[in-house]
């Protein structure tokens, strides 16, 4: 539990953002200068312990701001009398001159009173490589670049040399296309075999919702025709097909949806077209068959580790066999650029786990490789169940990802595009890598935000991006499984109203 209490919530986002990079899930509790004053006094009236010369055991954090004209006086304790604390002289008022100032200044208060130093700093922005695509307008020079950015966030230097990796593949990728005239189009599939312990995405699971899936065909056939229609005159870029899990469709579902795909828009013409094939259990030849005959150029087959310990614990009912048996299918059957997503951080793996799932994963041969960091979100069961696996989640570790970026370097493969989520214990990211050319076109799109990306399915997010405004404006569908299939013309009608 943090009490915070400041005076002016000029900073509020970034005093809290900051409070649970370093406190990961603690409560953050804003009082009143008198509340504040009476909860520290309650803490001091409390009888010392003789043996440990502790007040007590229980974690409670008491943070002061002061914002006082052109000065910040920050206090930051807890209930045994450690503390840090520090004073900023700036105009805090002035947020384009002062915001990082204000920001390295919470850093610091945190920092010191932790003895750590976050990989990122101060940074809690989920996309670092706009700061770097930003920069490279006016500064080419990598060391330089990497320099500024370690020096403004308080970034290790290795995240620095990352991201500017990043930033420059992209960079690179990006100039080959006119993607402002262009947009890409995301098709949402909410159907599993079964719900990932981690999970917090629309999905159902097929054997309590199969009942839905011709229903749901039809509403989503009937929103990807009104924007074949409406986008008719801009060009496609990529279409990805994502859940949930594609492949958990029924394969007649399956052959009807890349039938109407193919109807409705000109895939010929596209740069790529990814399906996530996903989890193993779902995959049969016949579908890997309807997809490649479909033109479909990438594909998912998603591991996310290769201990059948963790398989079983997180909810995903196959084994590792199976995933090198879907994995080496699909090669037999033709497909030329396969990726393979990995999580670090899973309940009871550790940095040998890790270093376990890369052996398997490279001995494959997969040609790109996306690592998210556990992030524990609020409507994951994981989160729910939190009590039960508290003891069991020790979350990703910067060795953890620095042992993924050694391991794709030595398969000659290049980070690509990167993201960061809240709620990532360590304040870490979430990166993909891939073998040159071998890249994911609308991943970089979608962090980007350089296109529309059309979105449609249940729980599907719409961006419409305005560059010459530097506006994005976003439509949502509903998460509801029937209450799409239901609503199906209300959620067309929210696109219509944008577009």
């Amino acid at each position: 539990m943090i009490y915070l209490c400041q005076n002016d919530r000029e900073y509020d986002y970034d005093v809290r953002a900051i409070a649970l990079a370093f406190f990961e899930r603690e409560k953050i509790i804003e009082l009143t200068e008198e509340e504040f004053q009476q909860k520290l006094a309650e803490i001091s009236a409390l009888p010392v312990d003789s043996d440990s010369g502790t007040v007590s055991e229980t974690k409670e954090w008491f943070l002061h701001l002061s914002f006082d004209e052109a000065k910040i006086t920050g206090r930051f304790s807890d209930q045994n009398h450690k503390e840090s604390s520090g004073t900023l002289e700036c105009d805090y008022q002035d947020h384009e001159k002062c915001r990082n100032q204000v920001c390295r200044f919470l850093y610091r208060l945190f920092s010191d009173y932790t003895g750590r130093e976050l990989p990122w700093g101060m940074l809690t922005g989920i996309r670092p490589t706009k700061i770097i695509m930003k920069w490279m307008e006016d500064e080419t020079d990598q060391s330089l670049l990497e320099s500024r950015f370690s020096e403004t966030y308080l970034a290790d230097p290795q995240k620095a040399h990352l991201c500017c990796q990043v930033a420059a593949r992209e960079k690179e990728i990006l100039a080959k296309r006119d993607y402002e005239k262009e947009y890409s189009l995301y098709i949402g599939i909410p159907f599993c075999p079964t719900t990932c312990l981690y999970c917090s995405f629309a999905s159902f699971p097929v054997a309590r919702f199969g009942d839905r899936m011709w229903g749901y065909m039809e509403a989503l056939f009937k929103e990807l025709s009104f924007v074949s229609e409406a986008y008719k005159d801009k060009k496609l870029t990529s279409i990805y097909v994502g859940g949930g899990t594609p492949t958990a469709l029924d394969e007649s579902s399956l052959y009807a949806l890349m039938n109407q795909i193919h109807r409705l828009f000109p895939v010929s013409d596209v740069a790529e077209f990814t399906v996530e094939a996903g989890r193993p259990d779902s995959i049969t030849r016949e579908k890997l068959e309807i997809i490649h005959d479909a033109q479909v150029g990438r594909i998912s087959i998603n591991p996310q580790t290769m201990h059948q310990e963790t398989l079983d614990l997180i909810g995903r009912n196959h084994t590792v066999n199976q995933i090198k048996e879907a994995y080496y299918m699909a090669r037999e059957l033709g497909f030329q650029n396969i990726n393979m997503d990995m999580i670090t951080g899973l309940p009871g793996e550790e940095l040998k786990h890790v270093y376990g799932t890369l052996e398997e994963i490279f001995g494959m041969k997969p040609d790109s490789l996306t690592v998210h960091s556990l992030a524990i979100k609020r409507a994951a069961h994981l989160n729910m169940e939190m009590e039960r696996y508290q003891s069991m989640v020790k979350g990703s570790t910067n060795e953890m990802l620095r042992l993924v970026d050694e391991y794709c370097g030595k398969m000659g493969m290049i980070p690509y595009y990167m993201y960061r989520q809240k709620n990532i214990p360590g304040n870490l990211e979430n990166i993909g890598y891939s073998l040159p050319g071998k890249e994911c076109l609308y991943n970089i799109l979608i962090m980007e935000e350089k296109q529309d990306i059309i979105s449609c399915g249940a729980g599907a997010s719409t961006k419409y991006v305005y560059p010459e405004e530097n506006r994005i404006e976003r439509t949502e569908n509903v998460k509801n499984l029937d209450h799409y299939i239901n609503r199906i013309d209300e959620m067309i009608e929210r696109k219509r109203n944008v577009i």
